[in-house]
């Protein structure tokens, strides 16, 4: 063990509906969508049409600027639809599966004897290289640009996040045949962060070829950028990679078995989930597939109209609102299944007594249940406002840096100020907490992502 991080700053969402550990259903994937969303900065270029077979691991999208960035099929079957928004802008590829579980067969190298130049030329061709996020911005990394180090989290702090314990001890011999690799791919090394809570019983803690780091803290500790800001912090010109566990998973079967098999184990979460659980699945599966999971009915003890379902792929801080019929996201290992707040609320937060609310405050009495979960909705609770500074920001985000400035230096489009205040650092599910707290109901990450997008432009 390296050393241990104890974070002071942060907030853990008493949020109802954690998955119990138990896997309750394999889904055979009927329909799945290929996003280009869900890739930074990707100029998607079209390789496929309405009607072409392919197969798991099948190119169906390549970056237009750097046609070596491949983005594939997650199952075997038939284009389906190709789905554009304004513009025309590339939405999703919509595939129809064959059930034949069909997959491209790729030429790897052994993963002992592998080169740097080997490997990064496989996860090209079998287009696991997107799986890569590149620090600063989230975007798909140049494999030309050697990284200072590679980051994995080796937990989830986020509200209802998946117990990466349970949901990858299978993994474990394919998640060390990639750690092998990736340790391979920057003099740097691979950093692995897990939580001090449960370091010792962690399987990922007998690791080898990582430089391990230990956290102690509430979320987001379990941030990737969080960990990278006080393990070894971004600076002007210096560019890391991070990925997930999942993915690292993928890949060592990339190189045990050629094949391109991204199928996963994710939680089913949230106050609106009827089972909360594990399923096995495959990115871009449509949410469909898993309406048993959801209670339409809602409390049945209560006597008003139940709340429509915001089904989010993702955490309830950072995923994305997709709707019944939407597609799970790449990099998301979670659904959460939350209350619509499409309600008003008469007298509002000046109520006496609200036992059934959460504040981060003294305003509600939830402050004398620190154990207490809650059934909380998407209501806002009122409309956005002036933007005031309030100190808030500052105590759940643990990294020396000031959001507030930093939001006010983007909104104001000053790239030095941008730059000194830490736009390096920080991607948009790091300051996810201050969107919750915020009493102005402001758009924090899309202030971040905004931030980020015209770096890109005025960088390149």
């Amino acid at each position: 063990m390296s050393d241990h991080i104890r974070l002071r700053k942060g907030l853990n969402i008493p949020l109802k509906g954690d998955a119990k550990n138990q896997i309750t259903k394999t889904v055979s994937v009927d329909i799945a969508a290929v996003k280009p969303t869900d890739y930074k900065a990707l100029n998607a270029k079209l390789l496929v049409k309405e009607g072409d077979e392919v197969k798991a691991g099948t190119p169906v999208l390549v970056d237009k600027k750097r046609a070596f960035i491949k983005i594939c099929s997650p199952i075997s079957g038939k284009v389906s639809q190709i789905v554009r928004g304004e513009k025309r802008k590339l939405l999703e590829i919509v595939i129809e599966s064959d059930h034949k579980n069909e997959y491209e067969s790729f030429t790897t190298p052994n993963p002992k004897s592998a080169t740097k130049g080997e490997i990064i030329n496989a996860l090209l061709d079998s287009g696991l290289w997107a799986t890569f996020k590149q620090r600063p911005y989230g975007t798909i990394p140049d494999p030309e640009i050697e990284p200072k180090a590679i980051f994995i989290s080796g937990f989830d702090s986020s509200p209802l996040a998946p117990d990466l314990d349970f949901a990858l001890k299978t993994e474990i011999e394919n998640i060390q045949t990639g750690i092998d690799l990736l340790s391979k791919l920057s003099t740097g090394g691979v950093h692995l962060a897990l939580h001090a809570s449960n370091y010792a019983s962690s399987p990922f803690h007998r690791m080898e070829k990582v430089v391990i780091h230990t956290f102690d803290g509430v979320h987001p500790a379990g941030n990737v950028g969080v960990q990278i800001h006080h393990i070894s912090p971004m600076n002007k010109g210096e560019v890391a990679w991070t990925i997930d566990l999942y993915n690292v998973a993928a890949i060592g079967r990339l190189f045990k078995k050629g094949i391109y098999d991204l199928r996963k184990i994710i939680a089913i979460t949230g106050p609106r989930a009827k089972h909360t659980s594990y399923i096995e699945t495959l990115p871009g599966m449509c949410l469909s597939e898993i309406k048993e999971y959801a209670d339409i009915k809602g409390d049945e003890k209560s006597k008003e109209t139940p709340l429509p379902i915001r089904y989010i792929s993702g955490n309830a801080l950072t995923g994305e609102n997709v709707g019944k019929d939407g597609y799970l996201g790449f990099f998301h290992n979670q659904i959460t299944l939350l209350s619509e707040g499409s309600y008003y609320e008469m007298l509002g937060w000046v109520k006496p007594f609200r036992a059934k609310k959460f504040s981060i405050s003294h305003s509600y009495f939830s402050w004398l249940f620190p154990k207490k979960r809650y059934s909380l909705d998407t209501n806002l609770n009122g409309g956005e406002r002036a933007l005031v500074v309030t100190g808030l920001y500052e105590k759940v985000v643990p990294m020396d840096i000031y959001p507030m400035y930093l939001m006010k230096a983007i909104m104001a489009e000053d790239i030095d100020k941008m730059e000194q205040l830490g736009i390096y650092e920080v991607i948009e599910e790091d300051l996810a907490l201050c969107d919750f707290v915020c009493p102005s109901k402001t758009e924090v990450q899309e202030i971040i992502s905004r931030g980020i997008e015209l770096m890109i432009k005025e960088m390149s």
